[in-house]
């Protein structure tokens, strides 16, 4: 592992209401594009949980966990594409202090 790599985490919640093989396609479309970027330690897809607020009127998504090494520009990418993509309800990109 290179030197200015850094730990992170990220979860992201998927809109569940677009169809399961819709939200596998957005789950791989994301873990694709962080292994293209960074090492993945690992991936916990959640699945389908209950939100703690409606958010666009919805009470249910699809929760995706990923750790990953990256250099540190990357995490400000991964923020801005999930912030355009109008699949992503909700995320959260964390620096891991190891």
């Amino acid at each position: 592992m290179e030197q200015n790599k850094a730990l992170y985490e990220t979860i992201f919640i998927v809109n569940n209401t677009i169809g399961e093989d819709e939200v596998k396609a957005v789950v791989a479309k994301f873990t694709t594009l962080v292994s293209e970027n960074g090492t993945v330690e690992s991936i916990n897809e959640w699945g389908t949980r209950r939100l703690a607020y409606p958010i666009n009127d919805l009470t249910d998504g699809y929760y995706v966990l990923v750790r990953f090494y990256s250099e540190p520009a990357f995490p400000a990418e991964l923020k801005r594409l999930y912030n355009i993509n109008d699949f992503i309800l909700r995320s959260l990109i964390i620096k891991v202090e190891v």
